[in-house]
């Protein structure tokens, strides 16, 4: 049989793995990844190639940045983050309609530039923004879908953990990933705010106004978010300025988040016994899909799949661009199944290849298809994000969170658009700050 056969049907398993025997997608890929690299060379081959994929994974110095920006995050949940930056921005926005929502929005952007995960970030927004929407009427879908969408920011803005991983895939700079998407980032938030504004000015009764603060109280309320500000400012400009690499700015982020927790009191020692444990149990989930990706890489470059698919797709007869297109659906579709982590790491050996033959800049691929993907998990039948709301807010049928976030996919077009057009917007900064 040949390997490129191989690596089809490998494909096929896995998939068939994932969707109906709903094994972990890190246990999925090492899996097939060992059985067809055994069947394309010899068992004894798969069995080292696997053992020294493994130790080389684990042992990476630059797989560290992970650990430790999730421990970053966690220590911010701890100490209750996410309540004093929401408690901000409703302070700000909340007296003018569908002013919660907005603040909702702001809030889940400042928390996931800290956190870097979307179900996280909408757990933990769902649980603070909720209740305060549901005191003063706002309508259900609008609540939930600004939860839900507002949540997926968390790995669009950095430091994103999907970000990071996709840099030690592709070999890119995990700091220029992180510059890559700011500005794509902020972008995609100021269109979630203004379909909120939109959505508001069309129907008021959707977001009504909520009560009106005075300027002494809005000034009081900055002290809550302005030290998460000032974390977030030190790790880019941290990257920028040449003071740390990528581990280090992880490693810095952690040390500052519980020096700024516990200068403020906001951090207790079993909040931080909870951070620990938290950050270890999510760390061994990414390290396992990544241990997976890498057995699975090496099978799919074994059987040459990805570079026989690179130049197959460069000699067809159509515009780069519907490849594009192409490849954009199939992230859509399955960001919509599956999580968005798992799905990246499964598809960037083979399309990665493909987006460079044809000539698209890495940096801005990398960020198109991470929002596209984060698209998906807000987009039915699945969509993670809108589960994960909709089971925070028990009191709203699962339709009416997909009806909220429908409310929403005109932004993401909208940003993907601009993407596309102006691809500028992801490559200008990095190549600006060199």
């Amino acid at each position: 049989m040949e390997p490129i056969t191989i690596g089809l049907l490998g494909l096929a398993g896995l998939m068939f793995m994932l969707f109906f025997t709903r094994m972990p997608v890190g246990f999925a890929m090492a899996l097939v990844g060992f059985c067809g690299f055994a069947a394309v060379v010899n068992p004894r081959a798969a069995m080292s190639s696997m053992t020294s994929s493994l130790w080389e994974v684990f042992s990476s110095y630059g797989l560290a940045v992970i650990p430790f920006f999730i421990f970053m995050g966690n220590i911010c949940f701890s100490a209750g983050v996410s309540n004093r930056l929401y408690k901000t921005a409703y302070t700000w926005s909340g007296q003018i309609k569908g002013g919660i929502s907005m603040a909702t929005v702001l809030a889940c952007a400042g928390f996931a530039a800290i956190c870097g995960s979307n179900a996280a970030t909408a757990a933990t927004m769902s649980a603070v923004a909720l209740p305060e929407m549901k005191k003063f009427g706002y309508h259900p879908a609008l609540s939930t879908g600004s939860v839900a969408c507002g949540s997926t920011l968390g790995v669009v803005i950095p430091p994103s953990v999907v970000l990071i991983v996709i840099g030690l895939s592709t070999g890119e700079s995990i700091a220029k990933l992180f510059f890559a998407s700011l500005i794509p980032g902020l972008l995609l938030m100021a269109l979630f705010i203004l379909t909120v504004y939109l959505l508001c000015l069309r129907n008021p009764e959707l977001g009504p106004k909520g009560p009106k603060t005075t300027f002494r109280e809005k000034l009081r309320s900055l002290p809550g978010s302005i030290e998460m500000l000032i974390l977030f400012a030190l790790i880019m400009a941290g990257l920028y300025l040449g003071w740390f690499t990528a581990t280090e700015a992880g490693a810095a982020g952690a040390f500052f988040s519980i020096v700024i927790s516990v200068a403020g009191r906001h951090l207790t020692w079993k909040k931080f016994l909870s951070a620990v444990k938290d950050s270890v149990v999510m760390s061994c989930m990414i390290m396992m899909i990544v241990g997976g990706a890498v057995i699975f890489g090496r099978f799919l470059t074994v059987t040459r799949l990805p570079f026989e698919a690179a130049d197959w797709v460069a000699a067809l007869p159509i515009p780069s661009v519907v490849v594009l297109l192409l490849m954009l659906t199939i992230y859509l579709v399955g960001g919509a199944l599956m999580d968005a982590l798992g799905l990246l790491m499964i598809t960037i050996p083979i399309f990665f290849p493909v987006a460079l033959r044809l000539g698209y800049d890495p940096l801005w691929f990398a960020v198109v298809i991470t929002v596209i993907t984060t698209m998906g998990a807000v987009t039915p039948p699945v969509g993670v994000n809108t589960y994960v709301v909709a089971a925070m807010a028990p009191d709203v049928e699962i339709g009416t969170v997909f009806r909220g976030v429908s409310w929403f996919m005109a932004a993401f077009v909208a940003c993907i658009g601009l993407l596309i057009f102006f691809p500028a917007m992801a490559t200008w900064l990095p190549a600006l700050l060199g």
